[in-house]
């Protein structure tokens, strides 16, 4: 954990569920949080169509909803987009862009997750901005490199000032139960913090620095005991509400 930064504890719940399962979980977080809230923030990102369901189940400031996607433009004819208005409308607070499945399943590049950014810190929302290396990356080496790069295009010119959060998610580790060792990760969050800092200043010193990637309540105390792991985006186990909270309930022991 980076001093003085509270950490944030994030659910990526991605195509799951039904309206009815999305506020069953939605409810079961909201019952279990208790003196969880007070230790660290909570942030559930369900599909766009439960974000409705999700935000009157849980009906408690302390957790907080997100949508997993957002268009660059704020209205107009795109059909089948969500614009980031619009998800403030719904209840959100936040944004999940930029992630690997988006970038892999439907080829979005770094000047497209930049420009979300853009229109999601127009709108209001702090955007949670993915990041991270294949496998083929990290074996040949470049692992740094290329997250330094996705950084360096992805994230606008207002990004730290705005609050927004960056989720490291090494590629190969999302849903296949590998996790990087611990000095991977800590090597790769203090070349994050390098970066973030060496654009934004001191904004780039406080920025959240997630790690993600098969996140699970076993694995969860070492790894956001790490210097410059400021919380977590959980994926898989963000789906069942009593392993969410017990990865948010290892922050700081």
């Amino acid at each position: 954990m980076t001093p003085d930064i509270r950490p944030l504890i994030a659910g990526n719940w991605k195509m799951h569920g039904t309206a009815r399962e999305a506020a069953q979980l939605a409810e079961a977080v909201r019952a279990g949080a208790g003196a969880v809230t007070a230790r660290c923030d909570l942030l559930v990102c369900p599909p766009f169509v439960h974000i409705h369901a999700a935000s009157a189940a849980i009906a408690w400031q302390p957790i907080a909803v997100g949508a997993q996607d957002c268009s660059p433009h704020a209205k107009g004819a795109h059909t089948g987009d969500v614009s980031a208005p619009m998800l403030v409308d719904a209840g959100c607070a936040y944004v999940i862009l930029g992630h690997s499945e988006r970038r892999a399943d439907h080829g979005e590049t770094d000047a497209q997750v930049r420009a979300k950014t853009e229109a999601a810190i127009a709108a209001g929302l702090i955007p949670v901005v993915c990041v991270g290396e294949s496998e083929a990356q990290r074996d040949a080496g470049e692992a740094e490199s290329v997250v330094a790069a996705q950084l360096a295009g992805s994230l606008p010119d207002g990004f730290a000032a705005a609050k927004g959060v960056v989720a490291y998610e090494p590629v190969w580790a999302i849903g296949t139960g590998r996790t990087p060792t611990e000095a991977d990760i800590r090597a790769m969050h203090a070349r994050m913090r390098a970066e973030v800092t060496g654009r934004f200043g001191p904004a780039g010193g406080t920025t959240r620095l997630l790690y993600g990637g098969s996140v699970k309540p076993s694995n969860a105390a070492a790894i956001l005991a790490l210097p410059d792991v400021d919380g977590a985006l959980v994926g898989g186990a963000s789906l069942v509400a009593g392993d969410f909270l017990a990865i948010a309930a290892a922050v700081a022991g």
